[in-house]
């Protein structure tokens, strides 16, 4: 399975190499999905430089990016492909959200119900929305031409970066529940981040019990978050998906295989 980079400073970092592919497994070295890149310190850049990390993909809105502003180092290729166009509750995490929750937590319980219902609606809108559609086609046509290891990140790494992560994997032919897996292992990774913010949640009389509920579940992965069914529904299947909505062509999955899969054996 996949390698976790628990480095300081790194929020939710793992190399997909290892995962087990269509015809193969994952090339280690190649394909890493993080959270944010703010504040790493020396000894983790560093790190990063052996890895042998040369593009970094940052799908953050840009108050996001000018709040927390990556680090980077000399040689590394930095790309900013927002997939969100505006700050949008339980997946961008800029300050001003922070302060308007409340108000956000009573307009998703009249608009949608629960929580669920609106991480799953969140989550759709990024693959059928016109504007994410082409961030998605940029972000993995980057990927389809990278010839180094390529990072791609967004806040906590478990949205917008398991969405990424999700249409790569596919693409390489890793099966459904491995994908699945790699997505809600988010919330174990990010534990020791929410940590606090879920101690204050729950220590705090004032914060009243709806706003509570909604927030402590804006920090989980949940399987029924990844639109499968719909997606398979609507084409077939993820890759079908990536086909027609994308452009993503034979040609592109089979340069995808030969770069990112070796053989099980090696």
């Amino acid at each position: 399975m996949h390698e976790r980079l628990d480095l300081k400073g790194l929020v939710n970092t793992r190399d997909l190499g290892g995962l087990p592919a269509a015809e193969g497994n994952i090339a280690p070295n190649k394909l890493i999905r993080s959270g944010k890149l703010y504040k790493l310190p020396d000894e983790t850049v560093n790190a990063l430089k052996q890895y042998g990390i040369t593009t970094i993909v940052d799908l953050r809105i840009y108050t996001e990016c000018d709040e927390t502003p990556d680090t980077l180092w000399e040689g590394v290729e930095y790309r900013h492909l927002p997939v969100l166009c505006t700050a949008t509750p339980g997946i961008t995490r800029e300050k001003s959200m922070r302060r308007t929750m409340s108000i956000e937590a009573k307009r998703i319980k009249k608009e949608f119900g629960t929580t669920d219902n609106y991480m799953k609606e969140m989550y759709r809108s990024i693959f059928f929305n016109q504007e994410a559609k082409i961030r998605l086609t940029e972000v993995l046509r980057l990927i389809i031409e990278n010839e180094g290891c390529i990072l791609w990140h967004c806040s906590a790494g478990k949205d917008r970066a398991g969405i990424v992560a999700m249409l790569v994997e596919s693409l390489l032919g890793v099966d459904k529940q491995t994908i699945i897996h790699d997505y809600v292992i988010s919330t174990d990774y990010l534990g020791r981040k929410f940590f606090w913010n879920k101690f204050w949640l729950t220590a705090v009389p004032f914060v009243p019990r709806g706003l509570r509920r909604i927030l402590m579940a804006m920090m989980e992965a949940k399987p029924e978050y990844l639109p499968f069914d719909e997606l398979e529904s609507k084409y077939g299947s993820v890759t079908d998906y990536c086909k027609q909505e994308l452009g993503i062509t034979d040609e592109d999955i089979a340069t995808l295989k030969r770069k990112y899969i070796v053989p099980a054996n090696s």
